[in-house]
């Protein structure tokens, strides 16, 4: 997509607001107007004045001009305010929009991408295209105008000096042509430095804990400090390269000052021009360059905001997973089986196949639990039912249908997860445990919290459910935390749940609470139970071994260890390491 293009698509979201962008620009015609009525001024004021010495006009020129001040200053005023609106609001739409379409992207799209990169996108690179939006919207039209008000002013005072005073255009032209082209490239790379120091800071300020305990501060400085200096050399060299194209633009305008003074001169001599005359063209000609020397130094920033535009709108050109849903049927619950006939799955890039050839039919009301060493799959089977990744072999279906059939949304709303990792909100516990439906009574939320053995403690904090709990809840203990989630998937009330390793990081005594939490949580449903300690998956309806992506063993606790095979390898492992403690 080539600037004109990306310019284009961002003016259409100026269409809202299309009133105040007319009404803008209408004040720029005017604020351009009024300043070629400035130059025109300077002949009567010279010829009228100083060489005819009449003083009427002496009484009514000055005048004038506080006149042609005072209403330039109304329609300055309303070309600042209404395009500053038009650009801001026509940003924070974007920026909107922007945040919405990473919500909707698939899974993989995160995988691929740093949160701090995508962060970037949304503050630092809507950001340029906010600063250049008001510079642009505003600042074109209105040394465009002024421009063209001036080249008017300066052909009707002498069409000769005009002729000589246009020469020059190609050449500034061809200047600030060269010097865009480099700054957009360099404004490219600037941005993705950006991001790669966005992710660093919150890569480490969320592993601060982790940093701190390995006494590993000043190694963070500098890999901090590498992002940063690539950052400031690319900046710098775009700093150098603005710096040049403005010099060069500076040299042109003195040459072609310097070349109407020597041939204006020369007209005034000979009485072929009167001096009024000559000033007027020189006032025209020295407003005309003001706008085009403002263009020249607001190429930065176009240029910026262009590159930052294709960044954006590369992301807001990406398939979405709804633009992938082609189901049709509601999900209604889970009557008949989960069936898996064949699945396999290998990951974007990645050679080795994380599933293969998987077999497992699942009855409504079953336990099942997901047993193998790290990396044996269990996680990338279980990511496959709310669909955060697709099969690339085999099919899963529910009730008899394919998954690919179902609502995307509806499938997801009759599925809950608790995971070893609770990704819990800098929020209130009230809305986090809410989190898991959408418009929850405070009623419904502490009876969620008293089934997740979550009440008690929370009226013990200082603002009882309303106690703000800090950054992915820090605030909290483990097991608190790991009960706000089970208390969130119990409000929601799914008729599928799956438990990723929830009690893997837990105290004896916390998970002693949380498993009688996950007790109520799983009454009356389905679920699936990967489990890092094998003695909390004891009772479970079926165990399922996985090795090297594939189902190896499937049976109950106890046959399992009568058969011998990795179940028991890996049962008789943890039984050593507890009993060698």
């Amino acid at each position: 997509m080539s600037g004109v293009d990306r310019f284009k698509r961002l003016m259409r979201y100026v269409r809202p607001y299309r009133a105040r962008f007319v009404g803008g620009f209408v004040c720029s015609g005017l604020v351009a107007l009024l300043t070629g009525v400035y130059a025109w001024l300077a002949r009567p004021v010279l010829d009228g004045i100083f060489i005819e010495k009449n003083e009427r006009l002496l009484l009514v020129l000055p005048l004038a001009l506080l006149g042609v001040a005072a209403v330039k200053a109304v329609f300055s005023y309303g070309v600042g305010y209404l395009m500053a609106y038009v650009g801001n609001r026509v940003v924070a739409d974007i920026r909107q929009e922007l945040f919405q379409r990473f919500m909707w992207l698939p899974i993989g799209f995160h995988d691929s991408n740093t949160s701090g990169r995508l962060v970037s996108r949304v503050v630092n690179d809507v950001g340029l295209m906010a600063n250049a939006a008001s510079s642009v919207v505003k600042d074109i039209f209105q040394n465009v105008l002024t421009f063209l008000a001036m080249v008017g002013v300066i052909l009707y005072q002498d069409w000769r000096l005009a002729g000589l005073s246009l020469i020059v255009l190609p050449l500034a032209g061809l200047t600030m042509v060269r010097v865009g082209k480099r700054l957009k490239k360099l404004a490219a790379s600037g941005q993705e430095q950006m991001g790669d120091m966005s992710s660093t800071l919150q890569e480490t300020f969320a592993s601060i804990r982790v940093v701190k305990a390995f006494g590993r501060e000043d190694a963070e400085g500098e890999r901090f400090r590498e992002r940063n200096r690539a950052y400031l050399s690319t900046t710098l060299k775009s700093n150098q390269v603005w710096s040049i194209g403005h010099s060069y633009m500076e040299i042109i305008g003195v040459i072609s000052v310097a070349t109407l003074i020597w041939y204006g001169g020369y007209l005034v001599i000979n009485g072929t021009m009167t001096p009024g005359a000559f000033f007027s063209f020189m006032a025209a000609m020295l407003l005309a360059y003001t706008p085009v020397r403002k263009l020249s130094g607001s190429n930065n920033l176009i240029q910026q905001a262009l590159a930052a535009a294709e960044r954006v709108f590369d992301v807001l050109d990406l398939k979405t997973e709804q633009s992938h849903d082609h189901g049709t049927v509601p999900l209604m619950g889970i009557n008949q089986s989960i069936e898996f006939q064949g699945v396999g799955l290998r990951y974007e890039n990645h050679t080795i196949p994380a599933l293969t050839d998987i077999d497992l039919v699942i009855k409504p009301g079953e336990v099942i639990a997901l047993v193998g060493s790290s990396g044996s799959g269990k996680t990338s089977l279980v990511s496959l039912l709310p669909r955060f990744y697709e099969p690339t072999a085999g099919r899963i279906l529910i009730d008899g249908l394919p998954l690919a059939s179902y609502q995307l949304h509806s499938l997801r709303a009759h599925i809950g997860i608790v995971s070893q990792e609770v990704i819990l909100f800098d929020d209130t516990i009230q809305r986090n445990i809410a989190f898991g439906r959408t418009g929850a009574t405070q009623g419904e939320v502490e009876q969620a919290a008293k089934m997740a053995y979550a009440h008690d403690f929370i009226l013990r904090l200082p603002q009882g459910y309303a106690t703000v709990i800090g950054e992915r809840g820090l605030k909290l203990s483990g097991g608190e935390r790991q009960r706000l989630a089970i208390a969130r998937a119990i409000l929601r009330d799914p008729p599928l749940l799956i438990l990723d390793e929830a009690t893997s990081a837990l105290d004896s005594e916390s998970e002693r609470i949380v498993q009688l939490a996950l007790a109520n949580l799983m009454q009356n449903r389905t679920a699936l139970v990967i489990a890092h300690r094998l003695s909390t998956i004891q009772n479970a309806d079926r165990i399922v071994v996985l090795d090297r992506g594939a189902i190896v063993e499937t049976g109950s606790h106890e046959e399992l260890l009568r058969r011998g095979g990795v179940y028991h390898r890996l049962h008789a492992l943890q039984f050593q390491d507890v009993t060698g403690v």
